[in-house]
């Protein structure tokens, strides 16, 4: 069997972390290597523990999650961060998009969506699958095709995205795969493999996650 998916728990609440570590332990392709309770000590046990992903709350002592998720991308940027939280808060999902986190997720999310999200980010995708996510995202790109129609923000891009390439690239925010995209906007499979492979190569990234937060960062997605 390939090696296991290493996890690291970062919440506040004990018994969270006792339940998270006893559903992804049940997992024959996951373990929990590290857990911590607040921003700080996510920083050190990361960093001390090398885990492919880290799921993190976005409200806990000596340093909230956003700012742990920021911190850990900076020193480790192959590390994938998903924010489990609460709270479906349109500025918790930008701000922790801008610090690089891989995904969204509620805490009411249920088990088989929590474990396929833990896959589908370590594989390299991005997951925002809240309704305020979703919300703030397609509201984003729309903002951002008007501005750009109406020539009023220059994208900094040598290459611009086509009108095609940004329908893609929404739904690659929602964390959908190749195969719903392509029945989403009546199209194949292979026309959804070259419309993410030209946009890889005009944001120069190497998968989904960098693909979404390059867009956000940069200005193409705000």
């Amino acid at each position: 069997m390939k090696n296991k998916i290493r996890i690291v728990l970062a919440d506040d609440q004990p018994i969270v972390r006792q339940g998270l570590k006893y559903i992804i332990d049940s997992q024959a392709d996951m373990e929990v290597v590290g857990e911590a309770a607040d921003g700080e000590t996510a920083i050190v046990v990361t960093k001390d523990s090398t885990p492919d992903v880290v799921l993190m709350d976005i409200q806990m002592p000596n340093g909230t999650g956003i700012e742990a998720t920021q911190r850990i991308l900076e020193l480790m940027p192959s590390i994938k961060v998903v924010l489990l939280t609460t709270f479906d808060v349109q500025d918790y999902v930008f701000d922790g998009i801008r610090a690089g986190a891989a995904g969204y997720l509620l805490k009411d999310t249920d088990t088989k969506e929590l474990l396929d999200g833990i896959r589908w980010v370590n594989q390299g995708q991005a997951i925002y699958r809240t309704a305020m996510a979703s919300k703030a995202l397609a509201q984003a790109i729309s903002n951002e095709r008007a501005a750009e129609q109406n020539d009023t923000k220059p994208l900094d891009l040598p290459e611009p995205l086509t009108e095609r390439e940004i329908d893609v690239l929404q739904q690659m925010a929602y964390g959908r795969r190749n195969s719903e995209i392509a029945d989403i906007l009546h199209i194949s499979q292979g026309t959804v493999k070259t419309h993410i492979h030209r946009i890889f190569q005009k944001l120069s990234v190497e998968d989904r996650t960098q693909a979404v937060v390059f867009a956000i960062r940069k200005g193409l997605v705000k």
